[in-house]
């Protein structure tokens, strides 16, 4: 199946919180920890377990940048990157960054915010992803 999604992340799942609705799933990517916040009846019915392939899929709608990691944030994903592309257009632009591990993480924000934060090929930055918006996918 192809998604639309831009963001597709493959790792191993580390650990579930199980939760009376909710879940926290953490999968880890090489490069980190991707938390998802996700129901338990879509753990249930995909059958996630500690130690499964697992992919952390987010829209690039929902990718936030910072020059810096932020302390002190509801948001529970921080992945620091290099800056591979920045591609503005009329009114909203695309940044990608690529993980030390090679993945890369894709964003669109507005032409204003990446002028403000000064985002560039080649300089550092951190794409920040609330737990809520994460999906999780496997084979």
């Amino acid at each position: 199946m192809k998604i639309s999604a831009r963001n597709q992340i493959k790792g191993t799942i580390t650990s579930i919180r199980e939760g009376a609705v909710n879940g926290i799933v953490a999968i880890s990517c090489g490069e980190g920890t991707i938390k998802a916040d996700i129901t338990m009846e879509a753990i249930e019915q995909l059958g996630l377990k500690e130690g499964m392939a697992a992919v952390a899929i987010v829209k690039a709608s929902s990718v936030m940048f910072a020059t810096d990691e932020i302390k002190n944030i509801s948001a529970r994903n921080q992945l620091r990157g290099t800056v591979v592309k920045v591609q503005e257009g009329a009114v909203n632009g695309h940044v990608t960054i690529e993980l030390g591990n090679g993945d890369r993480v894709k964003g669109s924000i507005t032409n204003e915010a990446i002028e403000q934060l000064g985002l560039k090929e080649g300089g550092q930055a951190v794409a920040i992803i609330k737990a809520t918006e994460v999906m999780v996918g496997v084979e």
